[in-house]
């Protein structure tokens, strides 16, 4: 993970809100994209049309994703993020709550943006989400840190568009290592993959994303 800048906007409520609903449109969108029975010739038109708003867009650029202010957890700053960012139109995205003993739960459904195998999610799509879990349960430890290993093992094929749960917990704390482990859950509570990881507090953080 690369350092972030020490600087970055903080969004008030109503634009937060409003770049989320942006992202949602755009989610919708591009899933239509992959399903659509649209023609050649209408399939460039609406590209036509997307290219107008996305210069629409470009026109007010800022140098990095802004930032909203902390709630609980500082993690939740990051509306970017690509697992749990609203504004981020390539997030699905994963609500992750903090309860009790600091496990980390969320409930979650993948459509077909998400696919690896087909009706099936793609590996490394779990896996991204798994590392978001594990991250927020090392933070919730104390101890938050960067991704110094992840090792995910695929019981069976993760099931698209049907509620998944994922759950993740911090193991123990060793200096600045902390170990976690979690899995992502299918409809009828079986496993469908499991992650153990180690993260690592770094020396120095120039910004920390906790």
């Amino acid at each position: 993970m690369s350092a972030i800048p020490t600087e970055r906007p903080e969004l008030g409520d109503d634009e937060a809100a409003a770049l989320a609903e942006l992202a949602a449109r755009v989610r919708e969108l591009a899933e239509a994209a992959v399903l659509t029975r649209a023609g050649a010739a209408q399939a460039a038109a609406i590209a036509g049309e997307v290219a107008a708003l996305t210069a629409r867009l470009t026109a007010e650029r800022r140098d990095a994703p802004p930032f909203v202010p902390p709630g609980e957890r500082t993690m939740d700053r990051q509306i970017a993020n690509p697992v749990t960012g609203t504004a981020n139109p390539i997030a699905p995205p994963v609500v992750l709550t903090v309860g009790s003993g600091g496990i980390v739960r969320g409930e979650f459904t993948l459509g077909h943006l998400y696919e690896g195998p087909p009706s099936y999610v793609h590996g490394g799509v779990s896996a991204m989400v798994l590392d978001q879990a594990l991250g927020m349960a090392a933070a919730a430890s104390g101890t938050p840190g960067m991704t110094a290993t992840l090792e995910t093992r695929y019981r069976r094929p993760t099931p698209l568009g049907v509620p998944l749960r994922v759950e993740a917990k911090a193991s123990r704390v060793e200096g600045r290592k902390v170990y976690a482990s979690g899995a992502i859950s299918a409809p009828d509570g079986r496993v469908t993959v499991e992650a153990t990881a180690m993260f690592i507090m770094p020396q120095r953080f120039v910004t920390s994303p906790y």
